[in-house]
Order: C-alpha cells, then sequence, then structure tokens
C-alpha cells in the first residue's frame, strides 16, 4: 500500500507541475505573439487562432510527456520543462521565420497559417521528447 501512495504522490507532483507548466506557457505564448490568440479565440471564433494555440500546446504537453518519462526527480523535471517551454518559443520563431505575414494571417482565419503553426509545433514537441530518451 506504501508503493500505491508514493505512487500517486508522484503522479500528483508530475501532473500539478506540467499543468502549471502549460498555464505558464500559455501566458508567455500570447504575449509573445503579436496578435491577441484569447481574443481571436473566445470573442471572433477564429479557428486558425484555435489550431495554432492548441498546437503550440500538443507540442508543449508532448515535450513535457518525454520530460516526465525520462527525468529522475522533481528538480531535473523544472529543468527540463523550462527547456521544453523555451523549444516552443523557438518552434514558433522558426514558424514565423518561414512565413513572414503569419500573425497577420491567423487574424485573417488563413487555415493554412494556423496548420502551419499547429504542425511545427507538433514536430517540435516530438523531437524534443525523442531527444530525451536514450
Amino acid at each position: 500500500m506504501p508503493e500505491l501512495f508514493s505512487g500517486l504522490l508522484a503522479f500528483s507532483a508530475y501532473f500539478i507541475g506540467a499543468f502549471g507548466y502549460c498555464a505558464l506557457f500559455g501566458l508567455i505564448y500570447t504575449r509573445l505573439t503579436p496578435h491577441d490568440e484569447f481574443d481571436l479565440i473566445t470573442r471572433q471564433h477564429n479557428a486558425t487562432a484555435g489550431l495554432a494555440f492548441g498546437g503550440a500546446l500538443i507540442g508543449l504537453a508532448l515535450a513535457l510527456a518525454g520530460a516526465i518519462h525520462n527525468t529522475h526527480s522533481a528538480g531535473e523535471f523544472m529543468v527540463w520543462g523550462v527547456v521544453a517551454m523555451a523549444s516552443q518559443f523557438v518552434a514558433y520563431g522558426v514558424a514565423r521565420l518561414f512565413h513572414p505575414g503569419l500573425s497577420p494571417a491567423i487574424e485573417q482565419n488563413a487555415i493554412a497559417a494556423g496548420c502551419w503553426v499547429a504542425s511545427v509545433s507538433v514536430a517540435s514537441g516530438l523531437l524534443f521528447a525523442a531527444c530525451m530518451s536514450p
């Protein structure tokens, strides 16, 4: 029974940590982008913004899953969680580099722009997670 409790404690710590990283990522990411994701998604019902932002969150979650799976302590997870967030910020920068009009395209609800950001974000998260495994 003690193993069950220690397992539940570890689960809770990692889950709360990952959720916290996702919340922090959302706050920072929405400040880094020139457009207002939450306004576009919630008030204007802009599918492109939802797709782009959702893809970035999925990319982060994939990277965090790799960190959870491969780290051996909460401290190690904390460090890799920061690196996972940074990788998603870099992914967004790369997406903008190859699509200079990305933000206006998202504001205009050009679905291809959202697909592009989501794809780059998910690919980045998958690569990050894979690079963490031995």
